[in-house]
C-alpha cells in the first residue's frame, strides 16, 4: 500500500514528515563520515597534490576549519524548533519562502551533480580493471545499484551506509598505518624512491609551485568537504537529533586532521608528491608504485565503494530535499509521495534519472578527468551557495529570535562574527576559481543555474498569487 502525504492547513513546512524515524547514532554518525569523504579525496586529490604539493594539507585544514563553524550554526539553528526537517526548513522559516525555494532546488541540483560525479569516477575505477569496456556500462549499473539500495527502508538504508562508510574508513586507516610502516621499513619502491618524511620538503619545498599553486588546489579540495553538512538532511528520520546531530558535528575536527590531513601525509611520505597523478587515484596509485599490485587492487575496489556510498548518500539527500519541495508547494505536488517503506519513491525516481547525464557528460568531454573537473566545479560552487545560506540564516535568526539563542544547549562558538569570517573565506574561495580555464568553465556554467532560479522563483510567486485570487473569486 502507498501512501500520499498531504499537510494539514494548521502544521509549519516540516512539522510532520511522514518520513520514518529509522536512523540511529551509529547510522547519523557513520553518514557524517561517509558523506563527506567520497570521490574529492579518493580520486580528486591526485589532481589538488599535483597543483600545489605537500601545502594542500594546509589546504584542506583550513577549509575543515572555515566548514566546523558552519556546521556549528547550523546545528544551533536546526535544533532550536523540533519541527524543522532539514536546514531547508530553516531558510525557509527564518529568511522566507524565496530562500526555502533557491535553498531546495539549488540543493537537490548539487547532489545531483556530485552524484554525477561520482559516477564519473566509477567509470574510472573500473577502467583500471577493465578499460575496453563501454563508458556507459558501468554508468548504467551505478545507478540502478543507487535506485536499489534507496528504495529500502531508512533502517536498511542506514545500515548499507554504516557499512560503506566503514569499509572507507579502515581503507585510510589502512593506508596511514602502511605509510608509517614503510617509512619506518625505509621501503625502497621499484622506481628508487625511498619511503620517507623527508619527501614533504624535498623536489621543490613545502610549497613547490608557488601561492599559485596553494590557490588553484581550493577547487578539488573544496569539492572533497561536500557532504558534510549532510547529517542536516537527517533530521526527520534520526531517532534522537538532539543527541546525535552535536555529536556528528562535535567530532568533525578530529575526522578531518585523521581522514583528509593525515592520510594525503601518508600518500606523500611514500613516494613524492611529483609521482601524484591529475586523472587518477592517489590511493591506488600510491600502492602501485611501491609494487604491491594486489594492494592497488584491492584499494582501487575500496574506492570504487567510496564512490557508491558518496553517490548513495547524495541520492537519499536530493529525495528527501525533492520530497520537502513538494510540500511547499515549490516541485509538482505528485512528489509527496511515500512507498509502503515510507521512503520517498517518485522524488527518488525523478532524481535518480538525472544522474543518468553522466553517460553523455563522458562522451561530451572527452573523457573521465574532463568531466570530473566540470562537475566538481559546479559543484563546489552550488555548495558554497547553500553553506553560505546556512550561515546567513543563522545571523537573521540570532537578530529576529534571540530568545530561541538563550534557550539553546548547542551555541556556535564564535557566533555571528565568526559567520562574516566564514562567509569571507568563501568569497575567496570562489574568487580561486577564477585562476584556471576548466574551472572558470565550470563556475560559468553554475551562474546559468542562478539565472534559471530566478526565473523560476518569479513564475512559482506568479502561480501562488493566481491561485489565490481564484479562490477569493470563487470565495
Amino acid at each position: 500500500m502507498r501512501t500520499t502525504v498531504e499537510q494539514q492547513p494548521h502544521e509549519r513546512p516540516g512539522e510532520e514528515s511522514g518520513l520514518e524515524r529509522g536512523l540511529s547514532n551509529r547510522h547519523i554518525q557513520l553518514m557524517a563520515i561517509g558523506g563527506a569523504i567520497g570521490t574529492g579525496l579518493f580520486m580528486g586529490s591526485g589532481k589538488s597534490i599535483s597543483l600545489a604539493g605537500p601545502a594542500i594539507t594546509v589546504v584542506y585544514a583550513v577549509i575543515g576549519f572555515m566548514l566546523f563553524f558552519m556546521m556549528r550554526a547550523m546545528g544551533e539553528v536546526l535544533l532550536s524548533r523540533s519541527g524543522y526537517r532539514s536546514f531547508g526548513d530553516v531558510a525557509e522559516d527564518v529568511l522566507g519562502p524565496w530562500a526555502g525555494f533557491m535553498t531546495g532546488w539549488t540543493y537537490w541540483l548539487c547532489w545531483i551533480i556530485t552524484g554525477i560525479a561520482e559516477v564519473v569516477a566509477v567509470t574510472g575505477y573500473v577502467a583500471y580493471w577493465w578499460p575496453d569496456l563501454p563508458k556507459w556500462i558501468p554508468a548504467v549499473l551505478m545507478v540502478v545499484l543507487i535506485v536499489g539500495l534507496n528504495m529500502l527502508a531508512v533502517r536498511l538504508f542506514g545500515e548499507m551506509e554504516f557499512w560503506f562508510a566503514l569499509i572507507k574508513i579502515v581503507a585510510i586507516l589502512a593506508l596511514v598505518v602502511t605509510a608509517a610502516v614503510l617509512v619506518l621499513m625505509h621501503y625502497q619502491a621499484p622506481d628508487g624512491h625511498h619511503a620517507s618524511v623527508t619527501h614533504l620538503w624535498e623536489h621543490g619545498g613545502f610549497m613547490p609551485k608557488g601561492i599559485h599553486g596553494v590557490l588553484t588546489g581550493f577547487q578539488i579540495a573544496i569539492f572533497s568537504f561536500v557532504g558534510l553538512e549532510l547529517v542536516g538532511t537527517t533530521a526527520a528520520e534520526a531517532k534522537d537529533p538532539h543527541t546525535t546531530l552535536p555529536r556528528a558535528i562535535n567530532a568533525i575536527p578530529v575526522r578531518i586532521l585523521l581522514f583528509y590531513v593525515f592520510a594525503l601525509l601518508a600518500i606523500m611520505v611514500v613516494s613524492p608528491w611529483t609521482d601524484a597523478g591529475p586523472d587518477e587515484s592517489p590511493f591506488v596509485s600510491t600502492f602501485s608504485l611501491v609494487g604491491l599490485t594486489a594492494a592497488a587492487g584491492l584499494i582501487n575496489f575500496v574506492v570504487m565503494t567510496s564512490a557508491a556510498s558518496s553517490c548513495n548518500s547524495g541520492t537519499y539527500s536530493t529525495s528527501r530535499m525533492l520530497f520537502g519541495l513538494s510540500d511547499q508547494g515549490s516541485a509538482p505536488r505528485g512528489l509527496h509521495h511515500l512507498s509502503g517503506r515510507r521512503t520517498p519513491d517518485r522524488a527518488l525516481l525523478v532524481s535518480a534519472a538525472f544522474l543518468l547525464l553522466s553517460v553523455p557528460l563522458l562522451y561530451a568531454t572527452g573523457g573521465v578527468a574532463e568531466a570530473f573537473t566540470l562537475a566538481t566545479t559546479v559543484s563546489s560552487v552550488l555548495f558554497i551557495f547553500i553553506w553560505g545560506i546556512i550561515l546567513i540564516s543563522y545571523i537573521v535568526y540570532r537578530r529576529t529570535r534571540p530568545e530561541l539563542h538563550e534557550r539553546s544547549a548547542y551555541k556556535m562558538p564564535g557566533g555571528v562574527p565568526m559567520c562574516a569570517v566564514v562567509l569571507a573565506f568563501f568569497v575567496f574561495v570562489i574568487g580561486t576559481l577564477f585562476m584556471a580555464d576548466d574551472t572558470r568553465q565550470g563556475l560559468a556554467a553554475s551562474l546559468i543555474w542562478f539565472v534559471v532560479m530566478g526565473i523560476g522563483l518569479v513564475a512559482t510567486r506568479r502561480a501562488r498569487t493566481d491561485a489565490v485570487a481564484r479562490e477569493y473569486v470563487d470565495a
